[in-house]
């Protein structure tokens, strides 16, 4: 069985960090001559290169093979905050729905938002990763005399996609077998970066626990939920959740801890028994 993983990022910066991850665990051909002519060499070079799959509106899919027969995985470019990317995400679930030859149940066996985020200090600080134990609309409700009101409080819609513990902890296992330590929490999708350490603040007392702050997730997870498709969040993180000090960003130390979390996620979890 082929497992089938949709990863979904904000930017082609993030995408780009994903594919050299997934190309890096492309199969190889021992024994084959590489392109200098050299018997033995790997020719891995000559599968990386991901196929190019268009979509409607102008999305396309990178669709890769990391482990050959065994697993699928598409990368798309969403675009930046939970309404572009939920189009984006429901586009690409749409296509595969209607284009896939096996009519399987899901379109895909997993979905992932991936890209890099902000951290809540101490729990999470530039250079680490977090892996979602939640999905969070962090500002979907209302602002009342009387505080913050979710839009559960309202009566109406959803602000948390949880995620499966056994989940978490396929991801979480497959990274510590290898010494990479990770954050299993919460992690925030909002409208507006935070930019302030009183809004860094209101989100950690609102939401305890919360470890990161993109701008993607829950838009990804909206869209996973109406095809049944499980979903889980991957940052790494690059800033302190708080007051913008562009000097202390590290998106260069992020996108490369992306891409090794993806390498890695490549030759253990995708492709393993598809994730319920």
């Amino acid at each position: 069985m082929v497992h089938r993983i949709l990863i979904v990022t904000a930017v082609a910066a993030e995408a780009d960090s994903v594919s050299a991850g997934l190309a890096s665990v492309a199969p190889e051909a021992p024994g084959a001559p590489d392109a200098r002519g050299v018997p033995g060499a790997s020719v891995a070079s000559a599968a990386v290169a991901p196929e190019r799959v268009p979509l409607p509106g102008g999305l396309a899919l990178r669709r890769h093979a990391p482990d050959g027969d065994r697993a699928r995985v598409d990368v798309l470019v969403g675009g930046v905050g939970p309404a572009a990317v939920a189009a984006a995400t429901g586009t690409a679930l749409a296509h595969a729905a209607l284009t896939g030859a096996d009519r399987r149940e899901r379109p895909y066996d997993l979905v992932v938002s991936a890209g890099i985020a902000g951290g809540f200090q101490p729990a999470a600080p530039p250079g680490s990763l977090v892996v979602s134990s939640a999905i969070v609309a962090a500002d979907l409700g209302a602002e009342t005399p009387d505080g913050y009101l979710a839009v559960e409080e309202l009566g109406f819609g959803r602000s948390v996609h949880p995620v499966p513990g056994a989940l978490t902890g396929r991801v979480a296992a497959a990274l510590a077998s290898v010494g990479v330590p990770c954050a299993v929490a919460p992690v925030l999708t909002v409208s507006t970066v935070t930019g302030s350490a009183r809004r860094a603040a209101e989100l950690a007392e609102r939401h305890p626990g919360a470890a990161a702050e993109a701008m993607e997730g829950f838009g990804v997870a909206e869209a996973a939920a109406a095809y049944g498709v499980p979903v889980v969040e991957l940052r790494a993180v690059s800033n302190a959740v708080g007051p913008r000090d562009r000097a202390a960003w590290r998106v260069g130390e992020a996108l490369e801890a992306l891409r090794h979390t993806v390498q890695l996620l490549g030759r253990t979890v995708f492709v393993e028994a598809p994730c319920t």
